[in-house]
């Protein structure tokens, strides 16, 4: 099992920047990949960003290319999703996910992940 603390959600105005982090026990951090989600009501869960196991390789859907990046710092056992230029349709539950990797590819698809945190509110305001 892996637990997460996820931190960093709150309210910010259009434009402004924010910082999510997610720290992770219960497995060795290199040995899992992981990947942001975010959720509105109504709506399924989509993907924000991925990231392998060891940060070598990553991905950022295009509705945040450019905006938002995806680090780790495996010595810390820290997922992060640095967000700028924030937007009101930015506005959602965010989620880190987790899946145990032996390879060094990232995952999109919510399916593919086992593991997953309790979520943090991000508003942005117009």
């Amino acid at each position: 099992q892996v637990q997460f603390l996820e931190s960093g959600g709150g309210l910010v105005q259009n434009g402004d920047p924010l910082r999510l982090a997610c720290t992770t026990s219960g497995r060795t951090f290199s040995r899992i990949a992981m990947g942001w989600f975010r959720q509105t009501p109504g709506k399924e869960r989509e993907i924000v960003a991925a990231i392998s196991r060891t940060g070598g390789t990553r991905y950022h859907t295009d509705s945040v290319k450019g905006r938002f990046t995806i680090s780790r710092d495996n010595a810390k056992n820290t997922l992060y999703l640095h967000m700028t230029s924030l937007k009101p349709e930015d506005t959602a539950v965010y989620y880190c996910a987790a899946r145990d990797d032996n390879g060094y590819a990232y995952y999109t698809q919510e399916r593919d992940y086992f593991y997953w945190g309790q979520g943090t509110q991000v508003t942005v305001s117009s």
